[in-house]
């Protein structure tokens, strides 16, 4: 289809003056067309009434009640819905544990997912732009970071290696022990067919201690400047199941299982509330896509209309 040509000059400067009025008609009819839902993969998502978003998709933009900016939904740089997204109208999401993202200088604010987070979880998630973050050191026994790396763990083996780092563990940091003999117990245990869970404790109090997960929002090019930072040294590294973006920014040259943040979060939770809490998923965290898969659909079908998919 790409490749087929147009024989008649006639029939290309007919298309093309009719071109941007087709586009017009068509991006129109999308304030009043929903997409299909084999055409939407995130269709399945248990999720709050988009109706807010609808509304404010007609009205366009409007602005941020704090710093009067004009927006579209909401603020990227006051991380509040504006003046057409009642904040009573946009859910709310508890979280099972603290979130801090660390988000690059340079990332873009308005193309970044992570205010999804902040907005959707106000109690549990912080923002920090780097090179500002917190020392992590003296809590390093319950904090993990998700980035993937030789070294990284699944999550279901969370509790197992969180047991180095306790204060009741082995040892508790580099300098008072070598990493040698906790991982020759860690293969002596495993190969007596012992669940790396079991090993901390049976108990939920124990298997749980992860108190907060930390997320590096930026381009894959830009994380080598965060990740080799002093103060995420240490920590325990998380890497996530392999999945499918549905991000519209894709980062290019790079593979479609490179996640926006916010789908990156939305997978943790799940794969943790499944393997950690050990609790059938029924779509408690769902409403953190609230606002990515609507936008998504608006840009699929606005792709779509215009002809470039």
């Amino acid at each position: 289809q790409l490749t087929m040509s147009l024989n008649s000059s006639t029939l290309l400067n007919e298309e093309n003056a009719q071109g941007a009025k087709r586009n017009t008609e068509c991006l129109e009819s999308l304030l009043h067309t929903p997409s299909s839902i084999q055409d939407n993969p995130l269709q399945q998502l248990q999720l709050a009434s988009q109706e807010v978003l609808e509304k404010a998709k007609k009205s366009g933009r409007s602005k941020c009640p704090r710093c009067n900016s004009s927006r579209m939904f909401y603020c990227y740089t006051c991380f509040v819905p504006v003046e057409t997204v009642p904040t009573k109208e946009i859910p709310t999401v508890k979280l099972p544990l603290k979130i801090d993202i660390i988000k690059h200088p340079n990332e873009t604010d308005g193309k970044s997912t992570a205010v999804h987070a902040k907005l959707l979880a106000p109690d549990d998630v912080t923002i920090y732009k780097y090179p500002c973050i917190p020392e992590y050191g003296e809590k390093r026994h319950e904090i993990a970071l998700i980035f993937p790396g030789p070294n990284s763990v699944s999550v279901k083996d969370i509790a197992f290696h969180l047991q180095k780092y306790s204060k009741k563990g082995v040892c508790s940091s580099d300098d008072d022990c070598s990493r040698e003999p906790l991982l020759k117990q860690a293969k002596i245990e495993l190969e007596g067919e012992k669940n790396p869970n079991e090993c901390v404790s049976s108990s939920r109090s124990e298997g749980t201690r992860l108190k907060k997960i930390i997320f590096i929002d930026s381009t894959w090019n830009q994380t080598n400047k965060i990740i080799t930072d002093e103060r995420l040294q240490g920590l325990l590294q998380i890497e996530l199941k392999t999945r499918k973006t549905c991000f519209w920014r894709h980062q290019k040259g790079k593979p479609d299982t490179y996640l926006s943040t916010i789908e990156a979060i939305y997978y943790f939770l799940v794969d943790y509330h499944q393997e950690i809490l050990k609790e059938s998923y029924k779509g408690q965290y769902d409403n953190l896509l609230f606002f990515f898969s609507f936008m998504y659909t608006l840009i699929k079908d606005a792709k779509c209309c215009a002809g470039k998919e």
